[in-house]
């Protein structure tokens, strides 16, 4: 069982969440022509994931907090680690990727920061949707 503050893991699933619909709505924003209020809400989903990653280095490093084993049994198992692979992958991938995206805008080159948003955009909100998802099967649904 993790050491540390319990409502940590509690928190991060938060700030994904937030991270996730603030970065969906700025996408729709920016659709929709409305490049200003696509502009706050992204960095506003940076910070909101920069608050994650801060936070959830913390609980494990800092913290040593360990590991939470998945309780779930049975066709839950596979599902459960096929999520958490394909997250912790394009997790580590989408940093990266935020940092290329978010420096090509702010320094106005928006055909290269259009070319890469495209592939950032939905690995960033896959990453945050599954955070919240491992964190309710971790914490939630699956509790032994």
């Amino acid at each position: 069982m993790p050491s540390g503050p319990s409502f940590l893991p509690a928190v991060n699933a938060c700030l994904n969440g937030a991270s996730a619909v603030l970065i969906g709505v700025g996408y729709y924003c920016i659709r929709t022509g409305r490049r200003n209020a696509h502009k706050r809400l992204m960095l506003s989903g940076f910070v909101t994931s920069t608050l994650f990653l801060i936070s959830y280095l913390y609980y494990h490093l800092v913290l040593h907090a360990g590991v939470t084993h998945f309780q779930g049994a049975g066709l839950w198992r596979p599902i459960y680690f096929a999520i958490l692979l394909s997250h912790t992958i394009l997790a580590a991938a989408i940093v990266p990727l935020i940092l290329v995206t978010l420096y090509r805008a702010l320094k106005g080159n928006f055909a290269r920061h259009k070319a890469v948003a495209r592939w950032t955009f939905p690995i960033w909100l896959y990453v945050s949707v599954t955070g919240v998802v491992i964190y309710l099967m971790l914490y939630k649904i699956f509790v032994g």
